[in-house]
């Protein structure tokens, strides 16, 4: 049986790895491209790698010339929220003229599928809880703008060329591959997890925490933590979904349940049986005391549930990719729905 190919931009970063690795398992070949400015080379072990940027048109369209992908999954993009409120201009230099590039190509080039990566991050403070597709958009970041202006980008080429998309807004990625295969490498790590092991090892002094008198129930922000391996297996869905001929729609990725910041610390003390240094800092202007995903589209639509994104598996598959021997007995269940 011919074996379909996938373009996955960013194929070589931290979704994008795990996405293929998923992608291989259930019989396509990914075909990661990626500049590797923030992905790894070597985290690229399920089908080739392409060097490239999503900015390159014409490159682009040589490797779709060549593999023919059924679909594209578009992860390629910057991704720190801090960072973009610097540096506005490579934020939308990189993510919408990165993804308007991209989707030109598939339009020369007779794709007719695209899964896109976007964020909750669109939503900025929501109005209800949890957060539904319905919700209206108000981001408070050049990267959620840059996401939220992507989005728009795609559906308008899908008015004009045949173009069948699907728009997945993740909520906090998290955990690490349960086969030890990959994990989590970012240059800053700003991720709250890794670093809280990171401070626990000594490799950082503290822990850094925003706020601690938000209206929660111990004061620190919740949030909705999805597991990178089931993110991966909504991607396969999603493209599945596609390529059964299923209609055009954006998408919640989460579990609806969160937990707090402080919640994820005393989870990561249990599990190393080390202290977590802590720096209480004032809050960050822009972030909600909790946000949670309504994913019930995802779950009617694509049959998709989450099945490692419960704490226990989050914690232990990250202190495992980050050296510590992790048990996932020492982790309880504890969650705010």
């Amino acid at each position: 049986m011919t074996k379909h190919h996938v373009l996955v931009t960013g194929g070589a970063g931290f979704i994008g790895s795990h996405t293929c690795k998923e992608l291989r398992a259930n019989g396509f070949v990914p075909i990661a491209y990626d500049n590797l400015t923030t992905g790894h080379r070597d985290a690229v072990m399920w089908g080739p790698l392409v060097e490239g940027d999503v900015l390159e048109q014409e490159r682009l369209e040589r490797v779709v010339k060549q593999y023919r992908p059924v679909a594209v999954i578009h992860f390629a993009a910057c991704a720190y929220v801090e960072e973009s409120m610097r540096n506005p201009g490579k934020y939308y230099r990189n993510n919408v003229a990165g993804t308007l590039s991209l989707v030109e190509a598939c339009a020369r080039s007779g794709i007719r599928r695209i899964i896109f990566s976007s964020s909750c991050a669109i939503y900025g403070i929501p109005a209800q809880i949890p957060v539904s597709e319905e919700c209206e958009t108000n981001p408070l970041s050049p990267y959620g703008r840059s996401k939220l202006m992507s989005e728009q980008i795609i559906r308008d080429f899908a008015e004009v060329h045949d173009l069948a998309y699907l728009l997945l807004r993740y909520f906090n990625a998290c955990g690490a591959d349960p086969d030890g295969q990959l994990c989590e490498r970012h240059e800053p790590e700003t991720h709250l997890i890794p670093r809280a092991l990171m401070a626990a090892a000594g490799t950082i002094k503290r822990l850094s925490i925003f706020g601690n008198d938000y209206p929660t129930p111990d004061g620190t922000c919740i949030r909705d933590y999805i597991h990178v391996t089931d993110l991966a297996r909504a991607h396969t869905r999603a493209l599945t979904y596609l390529l059964d001929g299923g209609e055009s729609s954006e998408f919640n990725l989460g579990t609806g349940k969160g937990h707090s910041v402080m919640q994820i610390v005393e989870a990561i003390e249990r599990v190393t049986g080390r202290a977590v240094p802590l720096d209480f800092k004032p809050g960050r202007p822009g972030d909600p005391p909790a946000l949670l995903a309504d994913a019930s589209q995802a779950r009617s639509c694509l049959g998709f549930e989450p099945v490692c994104s419960d704490l226990e598996t989050i914690i232990s598959t990250a202190a495992s990719a980050h050296g510590w021997k992790a048990s996932r007995k020492h982790v309880e269940r504890g969650a705010y729905a």
